[in-house]
């Protein structure tokens, strides 16, 4: 197992932002926002983090004020593709999200104009 982290600082044009991480792969094990010290996201930002060749969805926040750690999981289905779960009608079983010579795309929404943060890319490619 081999843990690599990839640092990605989208600055914000007119309140938005696009920004993508360099090509990866392997299961993501946790993304991480860091609240810039100078000048920061306004309060309130969004963040839609895809897959970007396959489009999918791996972490969505909305009204972000502060720093924050996420570990996202994606739900996970039987060979017959139905919904996997904790007993009958329970909890869904998540794993985590695997990308393949892909690239994770961060999207902000409300960040005020001229910001920045930094988010912190954890990545167990196991080598």
């Amino acid at each position: 197992m081999a843990i690599r982290k990839f640092n990605v600082t989208p600055v914000t044009g007119t309140a938005t932002a696009t920004a993508y991480s360099p090509y990866l792969s392997g299961f993501i094990e946790s993304i991480e926002y860091v609240k810039d010290g100078s000048i920061p996201y306004s309060d309130g930002v969004d963040f839609t983090i895809t897959a970007e060749a396959t489009g999918e969805s791996i972490l969505s926040l909305t009204d972000q004020n502060s720093s924050v750690l996420k570990r996202p999981r994606a739900a996970t289905h039987s060979v017959a593709g139905v919904a996997a779960v904790y007993a009958s009608g329970g909890t869904a079983v998540n794993d985590r999200i695997a990308l393949a010579r892909d690239r994770v795309k961060i999207a902000i929404a409300q960040g005020g104009n001229g910001k920045q943060g930094k988010f912190i890319i954890t990545v167990d490619d196991g080598r």
